[in-house]
C-alpha cells in the first residue's frame, strides 16, 4: 500500500505533476476476473437489451422494469454494494466497468441502472445508519426493490439546495410530514423506495430522508403523469408529490442539515459513472456505423472508402477511446485513494469511499464534460453516415441521438460542471492541496527569460508530445493565474473565463491520459502491435491544442492588455508549438483502415 501511496497523484496534481505511463491504470490492466464480468454483462445486454430496442422506444416502462429485475437477479444492481448489505463488495474499477458495459445499448435501460445503483442505492451505503442499511440495502442490491432520487423541484435545478419541499417534526417527534413537489424523477413509476431531500424549519442546508412508497398505501404520495421526452423513453420520469407524507424519524439520512453535502458527493460518484456510461453507447454507435458504411454502395463502391467517411470514423474512434483512457485512469486513482484510507484504519468503509471520490472531484466533472459531449458528436456523426437512413427509426442511430442528448444535463449540466473543476481546483490550491502558486510563478519568470532556441531531441516515442503536455499546463498555470491574479475572490463571477479555463483543463487530462495509455500499451506490445492507438493518441492532442489555442487566446485578449497581453500572446504561441507536425490525413487513414476491416469498434 505505501507503493501506492508514493505514485498516486491527489485529485488536480495531474496538472502540476509529470507522470509516468506506468502509474496510470488502462482497460488492459483489467484482471481475469473484472474481463469475466465484462463478458456478463456484454451477453447480458445483447441477449435482454440490444435486440429489444424498438420496445423500448414505444416507451415500454415495463420492459425497463423487467430487464432492471433481471439484472438484479444476476447481481448487477449490487456490484458496489458491501457482502454484508447483500452485494458483491467489488472495488470502484469494477463498477465503473459494469456500469460502461450495461449502458450502451440504450439510454432507456442506462438511467434506470444508474438511477438505482448511483443516488437511489448509494447514499444509503454510504450515509446510512447500520440499520437502514441492514433494513433497505439488500432489497436494492437484489432488484426487489428499486431507488429514485428526489432532489430536483421546479424552483431547484442547478441551485439545489434552494428547494421549497419542508419537513416538519411531529410534537413526540417521532416523524415528520414532508410536503412539496419534485420534479424530473427518474424510476418514479416503480420505485419502492425514495431518497428526499426536504428543509427543515428555517435550517440552512436540506436534509435527506428514505421514504418508502407502496402505491397500494401511498402515504400522501402522488405520482405525475409519465413525462414525454426527448429521448430516454422508457426511462419512468415522473413528478412526485407530497403532502403530509409520514416518514419516521429514525429515516431520516445522516444528520440534520447534511442534506446537501449527501447530493453533492452522490453527484461527484454519478460524474464519473455517467461518463463510464456513455462509452459503450460510443463503441455500439461507432460498430453500427461503419458496419453501415462498408455495407452500403454508392457509385460502385461501399462508401466506407471515402475520404469524407474516413475522416468521421476515425475521429469517433479516437474520441471513444480517449475518454476511455481518461475514465479507467480517474477510476483506479479513485480505487487507489479509498483503499488507502481503509488501510490507514482512521475511516470506515463509507467515509473512505466518500473522501476517496471527493479526492478527485474535478477528474469527475472533466469526465462528465467530456465524454458526454464525445458521444453526442459520436451519435450525430452515425446519423451522418447513415444519410438519410439515420434519420429513421428504423435504425439504432437515431434513438441513440436522442438518448445522448440528456448527458450533457443531468448529473449537473456541462456548463455547472465546467466551472466546478475550476472552482475545486482553486479551492484545492487554496488549502494547500494542489500547489499552482510555485509552478505558476515558475511559469512567470520563464516567459520574462529568454528563451532558448536549440532544437531538441524528439527521437522517443511520444518525447515530443509530453513535452508539448508540459507547456500546455504552464500555458493554463499562465492564462488561468494571470485571471486569478486579476480578479482574486470575483473569478467565479467571470464564467466564461472559467468556462475557458476548463476547456483547456479538460484537454489536458484527456490527452494526457491517451498518450500515457499508448505508451505503456507500446513498451508491452511494441510500437508496431499498437500503431492505431498511437495514432489515436497523437491525433487527439492536435485537436486538443487547437482548443486550447481558441480558448487560451480568447480569455488573454479578454482580461489584459498592452505589455502584459503581449507577453501572454507570444507564451501562448511557444507552449503549443510543434517542432515536427503531424500528418493529420495520415493518423485518420491509419485508425480507419483497422476499425472499417474489423467491421467494428476493435479497441
Amino acid at each position: 500500500m505505501a507503493d501506492i501511496e508514493k505514485d498516486i497523484l491527489r485529485g488536480g496534481q495531474f496538472l502540476v505533476k509529470e507522470i509516468d505511463c506506468e502509474d496510470i491504470f488502462t482497460p488492459e490492466d483489467f484482471n481475469e476476473e473484472q474481463l469475466m464480468m465484462k463478458e456478463a454483462v456484454t451477453e447480458f445486454v445483447d441477449r435482454e437489451i440490444w435486440p429489444k430496442k424498438p420496445q423500448f422506444e414505444k416507451k415500454d416502462y415495463a420492459l425497463t422494469e423487467d430487464v432492471m429485475r433481471k439484472a438484479g437477479e444476476l447481481g448487477f444492481l449490487g456490484i458496489s454494494v458491501p457482502e454484508e448489505y447483500g452485494g458483491m463488495g467489488m472495488g470502484f474499477v469494477s463498477t465503473m466497468l459494469v456500469c460502461d458495459y450495461i449502458s450502451g445499448a440504450t439510454g432507456s435501460f442506462s438511467t434506470a441502472f444508474g438511477a438505482h445503483t448511483g443516488i437511489g442505492t448509494m447514499p444509503i451505503t454510504l450515509y446510512g445508519t447500520e440499520e437502514q442499511k441492514k433494513k433497505y440495502v439488500p432489497k436494492l442490491a437484489s432488484g426487489e426493490w428499486f431507488g429514485s432520487y428526489c432532489l430536483t423541484e421546479p424552483s431547484a435545478g442547478s441551485d439545489a439546495n434552494s428547494g421549497k419541499t419542508k419537513a416538519i417534526l411531529s410534537e413526540d417527534g417521532k416523524s415528520y410530514k414532508i410536503t412539496g413537489q419534485k420534479m424530473w424523477i427518474s424510476n418514479a413509476g416503480f420505485c419502492s423506495l425514495m431518497i428526499v431531500f426536504a428543509r427543515i424549519e428555517d435550517d440552512k442546508y436540506i436534509t435527506g430522508f428514505i421514504v418508502e412508497y407502496d402505491p397500494n398505501n401511498p402515504n400522501g404520495i402522488t405520482l405525475g403523469e409519465e413525462e414525454h421526452k426527448l429521448g430516454i423513453r422508457a426511462s419512468s420520469t415522473r413528478q412526485v408529490f407530497f403532502n403530509d407524507t409520514v416518514v419516521p424519524a429514525e429515516n431520516m439520512l445522516s444528520t440534520r442539515g447534511n442534506g446537501f453535502k449527501i447530493a453533492m458527493n452522490a453527484l461527484n460518484v454519478g460524474r464519473i459513472k455517467l461518463a463510464a456510461a456513455c462509452l459503450d453507447a460510443q463503441r455500439r454507435t461507432i460498430s453500427e456505423s461503419v458496419k453501415y458504411a462498408n455495407e452500403r454502395i454508392q457509385f460502385k463502391t461501399p462508401i466506407s472508402s471515402f475520404g469524407a467517411i474516413r475522416q468521421k470514423i476515425a475521429e469517433m474512434a479516437t474520441n471513444c477511446w480517449v475518454g476511455e483512457s481518461a475514465s479507467y485512469r480517474a477510476a483506479k486513482n479513485i480505487e487507489d485513494r479509498i483503499e488507502i484510507r481503509k488501510s490507514e484504519g482512521k475511516d470506515t468503509h463509507q467515509e473512505a469511499e466518500l473522501k476517496g471520490v471527493e479526492e478527485y472531484a474535478i477528474e469527475c466533472s472533466i469526465l462528465k464534460v467530456a465524454v458526454s459531449e464525445h458521444t453526442q458528436k459520436c451519435t450525430d456523426e452515425g446519423i451522418q453516415i447513415f444519410g438519410g437512413m439515420g434519420f429513421s427509426e428504423e435504425t439504432p442511430i437515431e434513438s441513440a441521438w436522442r438518448d445522448a442528448r440528456i448527458a450533457r444535463i443531468y448529473e449537473g449540466t456541462n456548463e455547472i460542471n465546467r466551472m466546478l473543476s475550476i472552482g475545486m481546483l482553486i479551492k484545492k490550491a487554496m488549502r494547500g492541496h494542489v500547489d499552482v502558486l510555485t509552478p505558476a510563478m515558475a511559469v512567470k519568470d520563464e516567459l520574462m527569460g529568454i528563451p532558448s532556441f536549440d532544437t531538441p531531441d524528439y527521437s522517443e516515442l511520444f518525447s515530443e508530445e509530453k513535452s508539448i503536455i508540459k507547456n500546455l499546463k504552464k500555458l493554463f498555470l499562465m492564462v488561468s493565474g494571470a485571471a486569478l491574479e486579476k480578479y482574486g475572490e470575483k473569478m467565479e463571477s467571470q464564467q466564461q473565463l472559467m468556462l475557458a479555463a476548463s476547456d483547456i483543463l479538460i484537454q489536458i487530462y484527456l490527452a494526457e491520459s491517451a498518450i500515457l495509455r499508448a505508451e505503456k500499451l507500446a513498451k508491452k506490445e511494441g510500437e508496431d502491435k499498437v500503431k492505431e492507438q498511437i495514432a489515436m493518441a497523437k491525433l487527439n492532442l492536435f485537436h486538443a491544442i487547437d482548443v486550447i489555442e481558441t480558448a487560451g487566446k480568447h480569455s488573454i485578449i479578454s482580461f489584459s492588455s498592452g505589455d502584459e497581453q503581449r507577453m501572454m500572446l507570444m507564451g501562448l504561441k511557444r507552449y503549443i508549438k510543434y517542432v515536427n507536425m503531424p500528418n493529420i490525413i495520415e493518423l485518420r487513414n491509419i485508425i480507419a483502415n483497422k476499425v472499417i476491416s474489423e467491421n467494428k469498434y476493435c479497441f
